[in-house]
């Protein structure tokens, strides 16, 4: 008898009623019948330490730019199978797994696709050395950067550098996990868990904003939910829509945090043969009809603290073309604030109803925005351990990753591998099933992890040839954790992972 059938043979069971030790985490919790760990993924069932959450496999029904696959065919008749039998992808959700991995992954499986053998390493990783990055898409100033976000009063991270039109943040780390108290590790790791699994959390920022974070969803910052993005800085926004308002309005502001615009002075203005008119803006001039730091970063117009836009105006020049009677627009980089002045006889603007001529401008700007999300992209770096539950010789698995030879997936969803040392990768949470990620209270996160490779490739860099299965014995047998396989259909625009690592080894 092999010792992977050993390893499923019910006759070892020990007496119901006797604790059992759980070999899954460095925890090693000891397990009375009828009760789970301390991260309750496993249990004590008649003297079996059981995966609670059910193994699942993926069904790929469509594929980027294939025809849909019926669940049957009409001549068909359903055999019990979990899933259609076409494209199945037995993902790391609900696979288990060991730390450190002294043993093979829990499932190594074998698919041949268009004439090639793959293998496919399946565990749940587990990540001391892990975190999200965020990305808030709003022009609204959350906080200063570098400054500390909470959450339930703990450090869980910091503020990182803006991004074009998105506040960003970076959570969790190895740091928050371990290196604070007991309470900041427990609480940045129920923060990244929630995150990953797609669920709101408040967020608090130092000097900053309180900010609720959903991924898929429009952030909440103090209380108001954001809706658009903006469609760029003030010169981008004037580039893109100088020629529209050309014949409506003397003059365009543009205001926004980051580059305020001016078209009378802005180069595509100057190209579309914009008159001068003696316009002031209180700001650092960058370049032409480009004016850094017009107001501090805040929650007013164009992320600006400023309620009225008037306040960044100096005054009129005659000499240079002020004149009474010259209109002016001032308007976000959202297209969510705008007002119309004209300038009265002392060539101060007076505000007047918004002419109907320069709605669909205004308009044309909301129409250019996307609406604002929460993007949350799980980031973690495969250790030593983790690797070893994939060969014999760790660093093969390194090897191959980066010279693309094995394909890596999250749950079925394709990763972004950072180049250097190691296997650190990103990944995009909502390309990834619901529910995907994990705990153990060491703390860590868990997260499911998959390696697609050819199997002479497998076999070369010392992988654990005698452990790999088909895919219907894994449906059949189920794995060393005896917990259930449940079906469950792929994230739309997810390449089949097997397909993905064929074209990827340039196949047709």
């Amino acid at each position: 008898m092999s010792e992977l059938s050993e390893r499923f043979e019910p006759g070892v069971a020990k007496p119901a009623g006797e604790k059992i030790r759980c070999d899954a985490c460095p925890v090693m919790c000891y397990i009375a019948e009828g009760r789970t760990g301390g991260c309750d993924r496993y249990g004590n069932r008649e003297g079996h330490i059981v995966r609670l959450d059910a193994l699942t496999i993926l069904h790929h029904a469509e594929e980027e730019g294939g025809a849909v696959v019926p669940f049957l065919d009409a001549a068909e008749d359903w055999g019990g199978d979990l899933v259609n039998g076409g494209r199945r992808f037995v993902s790391a959700i609900g696979a288990g797994t060991t730390y450190p991995d002294y043993k093979p992954a829990p499932f190594i499986v074998s698919q041949e696709v268009e004439g090639v053998d793959l293998v496919t390493v399946v565990t749940e990783g587990i990540f001391s050395y892990c975190g999200v990055k965020v990305k808030i898409d709003t022009d609204r100033h959350i906080g200063p950067e570098t400054a500390t976000v909470r959450a339930k009063g703990e450090a869980v991270g910091h503020v990182t550098t803006g991004e074009y039109g998105s506040q960003m943040l970076s959570l969790g780390g190895v740091h928050h996990l371990t290196g604070g108290s007991k309470a900041e590790g427990r609480v940045t790791c129920e923060t990244l868990m929630d995150l990953c699994n797609r669920k709101p959390v408040e967020l608090s920022i130092d000097g900053g904003a309180t900010v609720i974070v959903e991924a898929g969803k429009a952030p909440v910052i103090d209380g108001k939910t954001e809706h658009r993005m903006r469609v760029g800085c003030g010169s981008a926004t004037i580039g893109m829509f100088a020629t529209q308002w050309r014949g409506l309005v003397d003059e365009v502001v543009v205001v926004d945090d980051h580059i305020t615009g001016v078209v009378s002075e802005h180069q595509a203005g100057k190209v579309l043969g914009w008159e001068d008119t003696g316009i002031k803006i209180v700001g650092r001039r960058s370049t032409p009809g480009r004016y850094f730091k017009v107001s501090e970063p805040g929650l007013g117009w164009g992320g600006t603290t400023i309620s009225d836009p008037l306040e960044i105006l100096g005054d009129w020049n005659p000499k240079k073309g002020a004149r009474p009677g010259l209109s002016l627009m001032m308007v976000s980089t959202t297209g969510e604030q705008f007002a119309y002045f004209e300038l009265d006889d002392e060539l101060k603007p007076v505000e007047k109803p918004f002419p109907q001529r320069l709605r669909k401008s205004v308009d044309l700007i909301e129409d250019n925005c996307e609406p604002a999300l929460c993007t949350v992209l799980f980031m973690a770096g495969a250790g030593g351990s983790l690797r070893a539950g994939v060969t014999e010789n760790p660093v093969n698995l390194t090897r191959s990753v980066q010279g693309l030879s094995t394909y890596v997936t999250c749950g079925g969803a394709p990763v972004y591998v950072w180049p250097g040392g190691g296997i650190t990768l990103m990944v995009d949470v909502m390309r990834m099933p619901e529910n995907a990620f994990g705990y153990v209270p060491t703390p860590a996160l868990v997260a499911p992890i998959e390696f697609t490779l050819r199997r002479d490739d497998y076999v070369r860099l010392g992988g654990y040839e005698s452990e790999i299965r088909s895919v219907d014995d894994v449906l059949a047998r189920g794995g060393e954790y005896r917990n259930a396989r449940s079906a469950s259909a792929a994230p739309p625009r997810n390449l089949w992972p097997p397909l993905a690592q064929l074209r990827r080894n340039g196949q047709p």
